[in-house]
């Protein structure tokens, strides 16, 4: 049974909601970042044919100088372009988003019925991206409930060891954190350095030129 708390947003759990949804899916392996082309993730919903919907959720940080947007993680060149990106590199965003964030969340969680998860988050009438594996609306829970104890179990999900003596708040935050420092890492491994090494050579050149 779910308590209701001052600040969060879940709504109790009628006690027959669990049983609408018998069926299990196969729990989701943890995903990693392959060095080549990204593959699809195992559990791949079908996105619309006609529109890919865009992952802002209207927070930017980019127009502040950050090179990865704190709010939906995309890279401050991919918010910038993304109108103009065709279907297939709008997928390779997407895909390497859910990824990471797949990543992160399998620390801290198991999704054990993707189906349940789902039925819980519309019931609840949190919003959560369908382009993203099952592990990627967790975050969406874990926001709503705020401080709030609940019981994971309902939600389809196992917490794991790492998850232990924290609120879901606490963990929302961890999450964010973590996966925006794997976004960075990414951003800084496949742009910053060649950045910085083209820098470094139009200095040595300036130098010996006398510019400077």
């Amino acid at each position: 049974m779910l308590i209701k708390v001052p600040g969060s947003r879940i709504r109790p759990a009628p006690g027959q909601l669990k049983s609408l949804h018998p069926r299990s899916t196969t729990p989701i392996d943890q995903v990693d970042i392959p060095s080549t082309p990204p593959r699809l993730p195992r559990y791949n919903p079908p996105m619309s044919k006609s529109r890919i919907g865009t992952p802002c959720i209207g927070v930017c940080s980019t127009v502040f100088g950050d090179t990865v947007c704190r709010g939906c993680r995309r890279f401050s060149h991919e918010v910038v372009d993304w109108n103009a990106y065709s279907e297939e590199q709008k997928r390779l965003v997407w895909r390497r988003l859910d990824q990471l964030l797949t990543l992160v969340v399998g620390n801290y969680f198991q999704v054990v019925d993707a189906g349940a998860l789902a039925a819980q988050l519309d019931y609840q009438n949190l919003r959560y991206q369908t382009q993203l594996s099952p592990e990627g609306w967790v975050p969406e829970l874990l926001k709503a409930a705020g401080r709030q104890r609940i019981d994971y179990a309902v939600f389809g999900l196992r917490a794991l060891p790492d998850a232990e003596g924290l609120t879901p708040r606490d963990l929302y935050d961890l999450i964010s954190k973590e996966c925006h420092a794997l976004n960075q890492a990414h951003y800084d491994r496949s742009f910053g350095r060649p950045v910085g090494i083209t820098g470094e050579l139009v200095r040595h050149a300036a130098r010996e030129k006398g510019l400077f």
